[in-house]
C-alpha cells in the first residue's frame, strides 16, 4: 500500500490501458479519478473495482478534444476527493492512414487529444500539487520505431510528449514534482488484441517475441508514482518487450 492516501487522476480510463492503471493504482492505495468520453459502463467498472479494495473513486465524463473540459474535470476531482498527488495522461486518439488521406480536421483532433489535452491537464494538476507530485504521460514506443506504414500523424503527435515531459520536469522539478513519459509497445487490448490479424507479425518485432499486459505498463506508472522513483524525472521510459531495440 505504498500510495495509501494518495489521489490519482487517470484519463481515459474506462478501458484497456488507462483502465489496468487506475485499479493498480487503487490497490496500491491510491483513491482515484477517472475520465472517460463514451464508455460510461467500463467507467463504472472501474470505480466498482476500486471501491472494492476501499478506496474512493469517481468517474467523470469528458470531451478531450474541448481545451476547457479536462482542466475542469481536475477541479471537480480535487473537489470531490480533497487533493492531487498523480495525474496519468493515458486518453488518446488512434488513426492509421496514408498521408495522403489525412485531411485539417484529423490533424486538428489528433494533435488536440494527443498533445494539448496532456499540455493543458498537466498545468492544471500541477497547480494542484506539492512535493511529491507526480506527472506521467503514456505515449507510445512509434515514437522510436515505426515499422508500417500510415502511423504518421499518430507518431508525431506522441513524439511531441517527449518535449512536454522533458520541459516540464525542469519547470516542475524545483517544486518536488516529478515528471515522466511511458512509451508501451504492442498491448493486449480491445483496440489491438494479441490475437489480431497481425499479431504474428507484430510479436517478431519484439526482442521477447510477445505482446505486453495491460497489468505491465500499470506496473510501471505505479513505480513511478511511488516514492522509490522520488529520484527519476524527465525520464523516456519504453516498456516495449524490445519492440525498439
Amino acid at each position: 500500500m505504498d500510495l495509501e492516501g494518495k489521489v490519482a487522476f487517470v484519463t481515459g480510463g474506462s478501458r484497456g490501458i488507462g483502465a489496468a492503471i487506475a485499479r493498480k493504482l487503487a490497490t496500491r492505495g491510491a483513491d482515484i479519478a477517472v475520465t472517460y468520453q463514451h464508455n460510461a459502463v467500463g467507467a463504472a467498472q472501474v470505480v466498482a473495482a476500486a471501491e472494492s479494495t476501499g478506496r474512493r473513486a469517481i468517474a467523470l465524463a469528458v470531451d478531450a478534444e474541448h481545451p476547457d473540459s479536462m482542466p475542469v474535470s481536475i477541479v471537480q476531482a480535487v473537489a470531490c476527493l480533497g487533493r492531487l498527488d498523480i495525474l496519468v495522461n493515458n486518453a488518446a486518439v488512434f488513426e492509421v492512414a496514408p498521408i495522403e488521406q489525412f485531411g485539417v480536421e484529423a490533424f486538428d483532433r489528433m494533435m488536440a487529444v494527443n498533445v494539448r489535452t496532456p499540455f493543458l491537464a498537466s498545468k492544471s494538476a500541477a497547480e494542484q500539487m506539492g512535493a511529491g507530485g507526480r506527472i506521467i504521460t503514456i505515449g507510445s514506443n512509434m515514437i522510436g520505431r515505426t515499422v508500417f506504414p500510415g502511423f504518421s500523424l499518430y507518431s508525431m503527435s506522441k513524439t511531441a510528449l517527449v518535449g512536454l515531459t522533458k520541459g516540464l520536469s525542469r519547470d516542475l522539478g524545483q517544486r518536488g514534482i516529478t515528471v515522466n513519459l511511458v512509451n508501451p509497445g504492442p498491448i493486449d487490448t480491445d483496440m489491438n488484441p494479441a490475437d489480431g490479424p497481425m499479431a504474428a507479425t507484430i510479436n517478431a518485432f519484439t526482442a521477447l517475441g510477445r505482446y505486453g499486459q495491460p497489468a505491465e505498463i500499470a506496473e510501471m506508472v505505479c513505480f513511478l508514482a511511488s516514492d522509490k522513483a522520488r529520484y527519476v524525472t524527465g525520464a523516456v521510459l519504453d516498456v516495449d518487450g524490445g519492440f525498439t531495440v
